[in-house]
């Protein structure tokens, strides 16, 4: 979440700045579990490095449904009154988000709505599952997502390294970074054996 913050320290004119995003999630009520056997994904929008609501079959047997992607008013903003005026001050000040706030304004809305209206996020999952009903779904957890924004208003969607002589600084790592995190781990440390 800060890894922008650590880079400026040494990187000259960085062109990233981490913009935080929450994602919230609503769990299947348990006998609600059979609907979901696999991973239901939707097909990405292009434009956007976020995935989407999808349905996630965890290893306990608990279903995730979400998650929406709205913007956190501080870095780890894990809750929605989680306010950080000085990072929130921050983030408005970035060229890059404010372009980005320009041009994809009806989608965030959009965001903001499914996250306080929850007729609104079960409508939004139900074009993967049309079965699910307001009263299958209850409050799960939520995670922050730090999305790196270019000053020309690009949400970067891969992996972004900056090398600098005895630096190495990560980014960005999108979504994928848990899953590919061992592939990643031996990329960060090929590079650093290549510095070092």
């Amino acid at each position: 979440m800060y890894c922008d913050k650590i880079a400026a320290y040494t990187v000259a004119d960085l062109q990233v700045k981490i913009v935080p995003f929450r994602g919230e999630y609503y769990s299947l009520k348990k006998e609600k579990r059979a609907l979901v056997n696999h991973l239901i994904y939707p097909v990405p929008d292009p434009n956007f490095p976020f995935l989407g609501v999808h349905f996630t079959r965890r290893i306990d047997g608990e279903i995730e449904a979400g998650p929406n992607a709205v913007l956190a008013f501080q870095r780890e903003g894990y809750k929605k009154s989680q306010i950080n005026l000085s990072e929130l001050f921050e983030i408005f000040g970035w060229k890059g988000f404010r372009k980005v706030a320009v041009k994809y304004w009806k989608t965030g809305l959009g965001e903001f709505y499914r996250s306080y209206n929850k007729n609104a996020f079960t409508h939004a999952l139900q074009k993967l599952l049309p079965d699910i009903k307001k009263e299958d779904l209850v409050p799960g957890g939520a995670g922050v997502r730090a999305q790196a924004c270019d000053k020309e208003g690009g949400l970067i969607d891969d992996f972004y390294i900056k090398e600098l002589p005895g630096q190495i600084h990560v980014l960005n790592a999108p979504s994928p970074a848990a899953t590919s995190s061992l592939s990643i781990g031996k990329t960060i440390a090929e590079l650093a054996m290549k510095q070092f």
